[in-house]
């Protein structure tokens, strides 16, 4: 068994598209703006999972992606094989983030704010 498909909730999926596959370096998988559906995927050789950008305009999404929010809690975890660079090359780019990569008992990470309503944790591999 594996995971073919994930979602993260967003405020406008056609702007996640873009800041996922644009500044983040995500492929797109399937992109059908007449029905709001957007679903990336990483870039690395063999992974297939998809990543559904996912529309917030249930009620019970919008509170659960709000509530993470205002937590300050990450919705996804992304795994990158260097924090430092993929936080400089981001901030480059203008990506906000939390603060500067940290390590703890888990690793290294830092968490960036996605423009469509999450915070994403950026975790080196």
């Amino acid at each position: 068994m594996r995971v073919k498909m994930a979602s993260v909730h967003v405020t406008d999926p056609a702007k996640a598209h873009a800041f996922y596959t644009e500044v983040l370096g995500f492929d797109t998988l399937m992109a059908m703006p007449e029905h709001n559906l957007y679903i990336v995927r990483s870039r690395d050789a063999g992974m297939a999972t998809g990543l559904l950008l996912e529309p917030s305009d249930h009620p019970v999404a919008k509170a659960y992606m709000e509530g993470l929010h205002a937590l300050g809690m990450p919705a996804i975890v992304f795994g990158v094989p260097d924090v430092a660079a993929a936080y400089e090359r981001l901030r480059g780019q203008g990506v906000v983030f939390q603060g500067e990569p940290a390590e703890d008992p888990s690793g290294v990470s830092v968490v960036l704010d996605d423009t469509v309503g999450n915070f994403v944790q950026l975790h080196q591999d």
